[in-house]
């Protein structure tokens, strides 16, 4: 798994990532918010675009990352971020510093391509006194059938809000506030005209003005509980890890 992301990271893909980050981060910032964090980790810190975003924030005064990728590290380090104080190569599971190092770690759109997902969860909870989490839901009735198109994007773990939130609760966190999100419409043009190269069109433009309508329309149709689970394309929390996975144990 680990080599598979080796040569990942390059220049060519840079603008989009960074569109990406921008949003990943303000969703960071959106469950922190009313708390004070000064040492935070990134785990699985990509090419740094989140960091990037972090770092311009100022909500905290010292950054760090881990990153599986050789390739991705490069691009971080050459970013040079004022308060970014190590970035390190890690083998995706052990994390090299002490019990609770960290204020908070955050680990945005990692856990969809972990082989053994709970054994970073645990590290994570050993490392810090609050995480932040953030997973595209990229569940849908006939996701059975597209295992190719999410292979090809590096997902392993198929996720909505409810079956993420069983994983982290059965590992002992608890969930201290939350953000569902759609994509931003500039992102779905970015993808369109950039990665697609479609061409703009009048009717992508309206299906753009129309889709919060089209939310709506859903959300009534479906009803809030349905749509809360099926609806949105990101969920982000912040949670504390208190506890420990216990089975066999009364309910």
């Amino acid at each position: 798994m680990a080599a598979s992301y080796d040569e990942q990271y390059t220049d060519s893909l840079i603008e989009w990532r960074e569109l990406g980050g921008k949003y990943k981060a303000a969703h960071i910032l959106n469950v922190c918010r009313g708390r004070a964090f000064h040492k935070v980790l990134e785990c699985g810190a990509g090419e740094g675009s989140i960091l990037k975003y972090l770092d311009q924030s100022g909500a905290f005064d010292e950054l760090f990352a881990l990153e599986i990728s050789a390739s991705g590290l490069d691009q971080i380090q050459r970013r040079k971020l004022p308060r970014l104080r190590e970035a390190r190569q890690f083998d995706g599971y052990a994390i090299p510093y002490a019990d609770k190092y960290f204020d908070l770690a955050c680990c945005a759109h990692v856990l969809e391509h972990v082989e053994h997902p709970r054994l970073l969860l645990r590290e994570l909870k050993r490392v810090s006194r609050y995480q932040v989490f953030e997973v595209p839901l990229d569940y849908s009735i006939a996701v059975d059938h597209q295992v190719g198109h999410f292979l090809a994007y590096g997902h392993i773990n198929i996720y909505t809000p409810a079956l993420f939130k069983f994983l982290l609760k059965s590992e002992g966190f608890g969930i201290l506030g939350e953000k569902y999100s759609h994509t931003a419409p500039e992102a779905t043009r970015y993808s369109w005209y950039r990665n697609l190269n479609l061409k703009p069109t009048f009717r992508r433009e309206l299906m753009l003005q129309l889709d919060p309508l089209r939310q709506f329309l859903r959300r009534v149709r479906h009803g809030q509980a349905w749509y809360q689970e099926f609806g949105f394309s990101a969920y982000t929390c912040l949670a504390e890890g208190v506890g420990e996975l216990r089975i066999f144990d009364a309910a």
